[in-house]
């Protein structure tokens, strides 16, 4: 469905193979794992039962002088002052530094193949064939060498403990850790600034230079148009004066400005799917992710909220079964799970039978399953501390490919289909009429789930034009970086991965990729219940108390501009009045007709 946008604007639309999505961490890790077939599809299996004991824009296109110029522009930018110097808010988390480790170099916006050699993700022996094989990302994975990663990363620990089992009240020293730090770094400047010389008498016979104050905003929109014509001078002329402007480790508007210009620079350059590939071969741990899983955990409400949204009306449906069956796609490294098994295991009359399926989408290259043995290990350790009766299985593949026959629903289970901000990943009726979005709800309302659990992240940047998406995706995170911003200290070097290596690779692929590469896709929740409804489910009423017990932990807990909501039977989640996560409950209709 693209296509005709780029043949109206004379451009080759590019032909790309599927990629892992790089939200929710699906993109975090390339570790082991063994490769099985489905019913003709690659995928992976396992089961264990605990008793209970870029576009290389053409340099010589025509049509592509813009009606503006660079010094217009920048001097434009020059009258809009940025307002008040942010307060640097102080948080000390024991645990959440994570120790510097200068092996790769993510702030350069281009990874050269050189580099990719030495890597040994891009070094090509030669193409073979594979017979049966007609996954392109699949086979493209093959063709380039992959290193095989043998971790011996804890499964359990004390730190998994901390995060994972996290009860519904903080403890003391993370859960007022941001209110306290705000005041305590009040304070400090405070104290800091008394006993300094007045200004004029600090100043008195020099001349101040005043510091050049510029719209980042608006110069990145007037880049993002000149890059949408393929003018690379006026474009890079304009990078050139926002690169002076911002920084990785400044306020939040200079470190968005500083991201959004290297995914306009690899857009410009044609690098995207490049480094694009590159970062998904980067393997990372279980370990790794769980010190942005604690930050998030402990700065925004976003995950908590959702996870206990969940869990808790996985309890309520499950209440007095003896058989529960989660489907959970996308599933990731299982961070949501021990805290459930913690409450079953609680569970007046105990725990029920547990079995759960966790659907990934296939990893490039040989391991298409590679997270698969750590997180089957460390949900069954969860489970045997807390005397679960656990089955767990994982299947590794295209989630518009999966059968009923596929899952092993059993007659008599409590069946409930989980999916929590991971459906964005899937591709929409831009890449095929017949949209993958679609097929999965189908195959979710055939299993006739007691309860399909829907988490969504709430954007608009899911358009074929280039600048309305830029425009939208530049909001959307625009929100996510004030909110850091404003909760977590500039330096803190967990803060700096997040953003470095997860939000903009996620703004890199809006911004860098095209067609069915670009698999940042999300839609408003209002979209998501358009399509719902259109697939035969039925919306559920809110669980009253379940929306009592999320206002409670966000009132007590996180920042005041954090804030939860109920809208059109959703569960809405959000920032200074912009609703960044909706959740919401489903079933399917009585009255579907099976077709």
């Amino acid at each position: 469905m693209e296509e005709p946008f780029y043949e109206l604007l004379g451009q080759k639309y590019p032909v790309l193979p599927d990629l892992l999505p790089l939200c929710g961490c699906g993109h975090l890790e390339n570790l082991n794992g063994n490769v099985s077939r489905l019913n003709g599809k690659l995928s992976c299996n396992c089961s264990v039962y605990i008793s209970s004991d870029d576009y290389h824009p053409n340099e010589n296109s025509q049509g592509s002088q813009a009606p503006w110029t660079l010094s217009a522009i920048v001097g434009e930018a020059k009258q809009f002052p940025l307002g008040a110097e942010r307060m640097e808010l102080g948080l000390n988390i024991n645990g959440l530094s994570i120790a510097k480790k200068p092996s790769r170099d993510y702030h350069s916006p281009h990874m050269h193949d050189r580099d990719a050699m030495k890597n040994g993700s891009f070094e090509v022996r030669g193409r073979k064939v594979y017979p049966g094989i007609e996954e392109l990302d699949l086979l493209e994975g093959r063709r380039n060498k992959q290193i095989a990663i043998f971790s011996d990363e804890p499964t359990r620990n004390e730190a998994f403990d901390k995060v994972l089992l996290c009860s519904e009240q903080k403890p003391i020293d993370e859960g007022t850790i941001s209110q306290r730090t705000m005041s305590d770094t009040s304070t400090k400047y405070a104290q800091k600034d008394q006993g300094r010389k007045p200004a004029r008498q600090k100043t008195r016979g020099k001349t101040r230079k005043k510091k050049e104050v510029v719209d980042l905003r608006t110069l990145l929109i007037h880049c993002a148009q000149a890059v949408s014509v393929n003018n690379h001078s006026l474009a890079s002329g304009i990078l050139k004066s926002i690169r002076q402007h911002s920084s990785p480790s400044g306020d939040d508007t200079q470190r968005l400005a500083f991201y959004l210009a290297d995914c306009l620079e690899t857009r410009l350059s044609g690098t995207g799917s490049q480094i694009n590939r590159n970062f998904i071969a980067t393997p990372r741990n279980a370990a790794y992710i769980l010190k942005l899983f604690h930050l998030c955990f402990t700065v925004s409400h976003y995950l908590r909220s959702s996870y206990y949204f969940s869990n808790k009306t996985i309890l309520d449906v499950s209440k007095g079964k003896s058989q529960v069956h989660i489907i959970d796609f996308g599933i990731c490294f299982g961070f949501q799970w021990p805290s459930l098994l913690k409450q079953f295991a609680d569970r007046e009359g105990g725990p029920p039978k547990l079995r759960i399926t966790g659907i990934e989408l296939p990893m490039p290259g040989f391991r298409p399953d590679g997270r698969k043995n750590n997180t089957q290990l460390r949900l069954v350790e969860y489970a045997g501390m807390f005397k679960v009766p656990l089955e767990y299985r994982q299947i590794s593949s295209k989630w518009e490919s999966i059968s009923i026959e596929d899952l092993n629903i059993n007659k008599g289970e409590v069946l409930v289909v989980n999916c929590i901000n991971r459906m964005k990943n899937i591709a929409d009726e831009t890449i095929s009429i017949n949209s993958a979005r679609n097929r999965v709800l189908h195959t979710i309302k055939m299993m006739k789930p007691k309860v399909f659990i829907h988490g969504v992240v709430n954007g608009s940047y899911n358009t074929p034009f280039f600048l309305s998406r830029f425009k939208e995706v530049m909001y959307h995170y625009a929100s996510l970086f004030d909110m850091l911003d404003k909760t977590t200290p500039r330096d803190n070097e967990t803060r700096l991965i997040l953003e470095r290596d997860i939000y903009k690779y996620e703004m890199l692929n809006v911004i860098a990729c095209e067609g069915s590469e670009r698999i940042e896709r999300p839609e408003s929740y209002k979209k998501w219940k358009v399509r719902s409804l259109r697939a035969r489910f039925e919306q559920l009423p809110l669980n009253p108390t379940i929306v009592k017990g999320v206002q409670h932990i966000v009132r007590q807990i996180y920042h005041k501009d954090l804030f939860v909501d109920e809208e059109d039977q959703f569960l809405v989640l959000g920032w200074k009045g912009r609703i960044v996560y909706a959740l919401s409950t489903w079933k399917p209709s009585e009255s579907n007709n099976e077709s």
